[in-house]
């Protein structure tokens, strides 16, 4: 499994709008409205790089008005109480 934080900038008037359609992509877990340098932090959980691309690179930026910019943080390992795998049905 493949987990990656992708912190992204918003349009103000857009960003309900923004966070319903990053909601609705296959492969985002969930999205949190923060505070600091960046109005959006999603979580992206998926199988692999190739489904990791797809999303960052084609879906959000280029099928999600509203969006300015996103930086994309990948996990290098990742650490839970729970089964993430088998909670996010990708387990092999």
């Amino acid at each position: 499994m493949v987990t990656a934080i992708v912190l992204i900038n918003v349009e103000r008037p857009k960003l309900k709008d923004v966070v319903k359609e990053i909601l609705a992509v296959e492969g985002i877990s969930e999205v949190h409205t923060v505070a600091g340098e960046y109005d959006l932090a999603a979580i992206i959980r998926v199988k692999d790089n190739s489904k990791l691309s797809e999303i960052v690179v084609n879906k959000m930026p280029h099928h999600i008005p509203g969006i300015i910019h996103t930086k994309t943080l990948i996990a290098l390992q990742s650490n839970a109480k729970i089964d993430l795998e088998a909670a996010f049905g990708l387990k092999s």
